[in-house]
């Protein structure tokens, strides 16, 4: 697809943590529960005063310093999030501002959990066509601003943190090999946040029925969660000219460990192969690739020359996956 090369990683993940025994005592379940249906045992919780692009910086100043760049280098920044400062301006745009990245242009993008993966694939489209020289790509959410603590079907799940990585060409020995991206919004209400935008705008009613928060069909998720993961990424395969075997580390969205084993079992994977964090951190959206390459990379799980594979499912519904030559 294009010479492109991930040239640092980085990634922020707030202070507090949330075990699921906390939450025992917040919401009716049980660690054993929680565990068995998507296990997680602990998540992060940003701060009352910590915004996403808060986390977003932090993650992007690692980056950064881990490329050696200035932020002045930076031509473009992609935020990925669903739980933005505002709706306008931008997270990318405060993001922009703190860094002091004057020569970037900046924009959010709202594809859910897939959102990480669909920034990689338009930050390849800039540097390919030379549009841009270097591009930092952000995974950034404060999904507990979203949350109704008395819905344990989602209050468990999700949570906080950000990755980021700059992108830049690369002389061929890093590429990325393929890519799949989808989308069906015909199961929008399947995963949403059904107030505060436009359609039903905030009223009592939408507070008091906590109608700005996530509503999840949990089963119906799960059950187009692992088709969709395996399509994705078999197309990606696929267009790359390369087996399951091939891949010396998988790193799909942390979701949920179930759809995280499927996913392993169908493309028969040693559990070495998939890399997952989803028991220490949960699921932080577009965040959850980034942070796990940041934490893979640091384990030495990875290096120059492997073929790498993501795959990923949100809202929207949504899908993407794509494999990279690292």
């Amino acid at each position: 697809m294009g010479n492109i090369i991930i040239k640092s990683t980085g990634s922020y993940l707030p202070e507090r943590e949330l075990t699921n025994f906390d939450l025992e005592k917040i919401v009716d379940t049980t660690d054993e529960w929680i565990t068995t249906r998507t296990g997680i045992k602990t998540r992060r919780i940003a701060a009352e005063d910590e915004a996403t692009s808060d986390m977003a910086y932090e993650a992007a100043l690692v980056a950064l310093k881990r490329a050696q760049l200035d932020p002045a280098d930076i031509d473009l920044i992609l935020v990925a999030t669903v739980s933005p400062d505002m709706f306008f301006p931008s997270t990318g745009c405060i993001v922009q501002n703190k860094l002091g990245a004057k020569n970037a242009a900046a924009m959010d993008l709202n594809t859910a959990c897939s959102g990480w993966i669909y920034s990689l694939v338009i930050a390849n489209n800039f540097l390919v066509t030379e549009s841009c020289r270097n591009v930092l790509i952000i995974g950034a959410e404060k999904l507990t601003s979203l949350l109704n603590w008395e819905d344990r079907t989602t209050c468990v799940i999700f949570a906080d943190g950000a990755g980021a990585n700059v992108i830049m060409p690369s002389d061929g020995s890093s590429r990325l090999l393929s890519f799949d991206l989808g989308v069906d919004g015909s199961y929008e209400k399947q995963l949403n946040v059904p107030a505060g935008g436009s359609r039903m705008p905030a009223s009592e009613k939408t507070v008091r029925e906590h109608l700005h928060s996530i509503h999840m069909s949990g089963n119906a998720i799960f059950k187009i969660a692992v088709n969709k993961m395996r399509e994705t990424f078999q197309k990606s395969m696929k267009k790359a000219g390369i087996k399951a075997g091939d891949i010396d580390l998988l790193i799909p969205h942390q979701a949920n460990m179930r759809i995280i084993e499927s996913l392993r079992s169908f493309l028969k994977l040693p559990k070495e192969k998939v890399y997952a964090n989803i028991d220490r951190y949960g699921n932080t959206s577009a965040a959850s690739i980034p942070i796990a390459l940041d934490e893979a990379q640091a384990k030495g799980l990875v290096k120059r020359g492997d073929t790498i594979g993501f795959a990923a499912f949100g809202g929207g519904l949504t899908w993407a996956s794509a494999i990279i030559q690292y």
